[in-house]
Formats: C-alpha cells, structure tokens, sequence
C-alpha cells in the first residue's frame, strides 16, 4: 500500500479545521516537524492497527450443496447403519419393532 507522509503544514490544517486527535497508522508516516507542531497544538497522536480485510463470505445465491457433491447413500444402508449404532449403544435393550419404526419414519422425513 502507498504510504501517506504528514507534514507540519498537514498538522496545521487539522488544527484550523478542530482536530484532536489523529489515528496513526503503518501506512502514514509523520515527519519530525509534523510530530513536534501536533505536540504543540494539543493534537493527540494515536497509534492505529490497520483492520484486516474482511473475510470472505458466502452469498445467499452459492449453492454450496452443489459445490462440494456428497456420495449418495441409500435410505437401506441409512437405516441399518443408524440400527446398528442404536443396538451397539443401548446393549439390545431396545424393541427391535419400535426401533425400526422410529429410524424409518426419521429417515423418511429428512427427505
């Protein structure tokens, strides 16, 4: 980025026009001249951090399913994994009937 130099006749415009105080960033640069002539107008220096550039963000519009394409899985596989896992965490102590309607409903409505 191109640097911006600050020169007393600078400093002497920001007192005629009210100013303050003055963020100072890296890419401002004050001479000694300026420096002094703020010390002696009242003009607070201050040290500023440049923000970082904004992240980027996706719009409303991306179609993010269709960026990143998943493998299909039938609703079959869905179910016996899903009963697997239930069975495997609850030792069988689950009705099996119960459990098979509960996964099948689940899965049919996440369609």
């Amino acid at each position: 980025m191109p640097k911006t130099f600050i020169t007393e006749r600078d400093i002497d415009d920001m007192k005629t026009q009210g100013v303050t105080s003055f963020d100072v960033t890296d890419n401002i640069v004050l001479t000694d001249l300026a420096v002094e002539r703020a010390m002696r107008h009242g003009i607070k220096l201050k040290r500023a951090e440049i923000s970082a550039p904004p992240k980027a963000t996706y719009s409303q519009s991306v179609n993010l399913v269709a960026a990143f394409p998943r493998a299909t899985v039938s609703d079959a596989e869905i179910i016996q994994k899903v009963k697997t896992m239930v069975l495997a965490k609850l030792d069988g102590q689950v009705d099996a009937a119960l459990l098979d309607a509960v996964i099948a409903r689940v899965v049919s409505a996440m369609k």
